[in-house]
């Protein structure tokens, strides 16, 4: 039986977007071993939770847009983008459906953010440029690094030979906003140096074996053929997904 990761489609309102970056994730986790499973912004619920019921895990990808800022209790702020209802209706049911049944969980960028707004934590609605440009885009391979929290679950995911010796791993960044609060049952497990923007989040009890569940800011699908701490990141999502099957 296949191992089938559950992708939602990552905006209802911008095709391009989508034609530029959904196949990165698709690939990702098909050479991690895994089945990825399209999930389309426009189904149903009774569909959704049919679909979500036959995946074994999912990984929820970046967006343009930005999560509304009424889910975590505060004003848009001028800089925040649009929301995308669409898909913050489905990554809450996939969020649901694999809290409700321990499937593991990786969300990327906007996914993290989702994520953590959906544990009850809040955003930084918009970062400072200075000192750290957080928005270079997809163009620059490696914007900044993170300072990598000892012991965590990312800790002991990620490949220690592209550590710098301090437990900083180089990334790429293409947002605008961050984890602010970290919701229930989430902890920080990365932030960037300068600044302490939060770079990842996970899952308290996760490094325990229980639950995976891991949001980074950055993007490893665009760095999956250059970083080996990337392909571990979604390879370790894959053998999770197995542990759960089973």
């Amino acid at each position: 039986m296949n191992l089938r990761i559950a992708i939602p489609v990552p905006t209802s309102f911008d095709p391009t977007y989508n034609r530029a970056n959904y196949s990165a994730y698709v690939d990702a986790v098909r050479l991690s071993g895994g089945e990825p499973i399209e999930v389309g912004l426009d189904l149903g619920d009774s569909d959704l939770l049919a679909l979500a019921a036959s995946c074994y895990g999912i990984v929820l990808p970046g967006s343009p847009a930005d999560v509304d800022p009424e889910l975590f209790g505060q004003q848009k702020d001028p800089a925040t983008a649009p929301a995308d209802v669409a898909r913050e209706r489905v990554d809450r049911i996939l969020l649901e459906d694999a809290y409700r049944t321990g499937k593991p969980v990786f969300a990327i960028c906007f996914g993290a953010q989702m994520l953590n707004v959906f544990r009850g934590g809040t955003l930084v609605q918009d970062l400072v440029a200075m000192p750290v440009n957080h928005s270079a885009g997809r163009s620059v391979a490696v914007a900044h690094s993170a300072v990598v929290a000892p012991g965590s679950l990312l800790s002991g995911t990620i490949d220690a030979v592209e550590l710098d010796g301090v437990d900083r791993l180089p990334i790429n960044s293409s947002h605008h906003q961050a984890v602010g609060i970290p919701g229930d049952g989430l902890v920080v497990s990365a932030r960037c140096p300068q600044d302490g923007v939060v770079e990842a989040i996970e899952g308290a009890n996760s490094v325990d074996g229980e639950q995976f569940v891991l949001g980074v800011q950055w993007h490893p699908e665009r760095s999956f053929a250059l970083s080996s701490s990337s392909r571990r990141l979604f390879s370790r999502m894959l053998v999770e997904a197995q542990k759960w099957r089973r």
